[in-house]
């Protein structure tokens, strides 16, 4: 929750003459900032509900909110980790409430929509993409720390090593995440140190090999993971580092774990579910391979579906060349092919 503003003490210098002027009327004290808008999640009821409009949504895979004391919160304009913080931290929101929404003259207004009664419906003609970053942080603490204590953004989902969904904020309002995107999407920062161009050595540091295959090693300077499951191991789904092109330049990483693969669809089914403008597919070229390069503005506007940051920004390269878009999306249309009321 964002502090009280500041008091400004006026300090009245006292006359010296046996008569004294007429006192001035005192300046008129500064409008204080607004203060953030508190969203309270609907009462729980299960634990496998992302919240959309105020309403629990269920997905079939655990979610922590940014109302449960171990969640991360984008609506605090406080720092998460007051004792790790930079000297200037940020103080103002780290969102926008809201969304901006098409008007029947083909203009656009930001609209608060939660609350409303066709906040569902209105934000269904709006939220057409997911996006998809990886953090370059390796936990989901460690990015909620850098976006919201250090660098002033948001994502509405954070995705851990061990598979563990953070929702930050409810899916009507706009998180700071794509640029362009924002406004007509859902973002998510998947944990992982990213891609590197080959030799770089950031793998090396970040990953270790044991008989089983390579794992994470977190460095000695994160002294706390903030990983939800016990001695968990960090595994990539397939042991080889992966070597792909993207924006024409070669780049090297290992894959998201199977703990994240198997959250990441169920969320995306959720949202194509939710939201029935989002297609289960990426962008494509003219063979119908993944694209690996960056849209035009007018492929971009056209496109309505799952993305990568690298879809939308050319300096960007996550979720990265070992990204598994064909199973991840083969996965994600198999869950949708099940009827809702067989999701666990």
């Amino acid at each position: 929750m964002r502090s009280a503003p500041r008091s400004f003490v006026l300090l009245l210098a006292l006359g010296a003459c046996a008569t004294p002027k007429p006192a001035e009327p005192a300046p008129p004290e500064p409008a204080p900032p607004p203060s953030p808008i508190v969203v309270e999640a609907p009462p729980r009821e299960r634990d496998d509900c992302i919240v959309v409009c105020g309403e629990r949504v269920p997905i079939g895979v655990p979610v922590v909110l940014w109302t449960d004391p171990t969640g991360y919160d984008a609506y605090s304009t406080a720092l998460r980790f007051p004792a790790e913080a930079p000297q200037e931290p940020p103080t103002g929101l780290r969102y926008q409430p809201g969304r901006k929404v098409k008007q029947p003259d083909g203009t656009t207004r930001l609209s608060t929509l939660s609350g409303r009664d066709d906040c569902r419906e209105e934000l269904g003609t709006v939220v057409d993409q997911f996006v998809i970053h990886y953090d370059v942080c390796g936990t989901s603490r460690q990015c909620f720390k850098v976006l919201h204590d250090r660098r002033e953004l948001s994502v509405h989902f954070l995705l851990d090593v061990d598979g563990t969904l953070y929702q930050t904020l409810d899916l009507s309002d706009t998180a700071w995440h794509a640029r362009q995107a924002n406004s007509r999407s859902v973002g998510i920062e998947i944990a992982n140190i990213g891609a590197y161009p080959p030799g770089n050595g950031t793998l090396d540091e970040w990953y270790a090999t044991d008989e089983l295959g390579p794992y994470v090693r977190f460095p000695a300077w994160m002294k706390t993971t903030g990983i939800r499951t016990p001695a968990f191991v960090a595994r990539p789904a397939r042991p080889e580092r992966v070597l792909g092109a993207i924006h024409g330049r070669d780049y090297e990483m290992h894959d998201l774990t199977p703990e994240q693969y198997a959250t990441l669809v169920k969320l995306a089914a959720g949202l194509c579910r939710t939201f029935p403008a989002l297609a289960p597919d990426c962008p494509r070229d003219a063979e119908g391979r993944v694209r690996a390069d960056a849209l035009s503005d007018g492929e971009f506007a056209q496109f309505r579906g799952i993305l990568g940051h690298f879809h939308i920004t050319k300096d960007k390269q996550d979720p990265g060349p070992a990204f598994d878009w064909e199973r991840f999306l083969s996965l994600v249309r198999a869950e949708l092919a099940q009827p809702e009321s067989a999701t666990p």
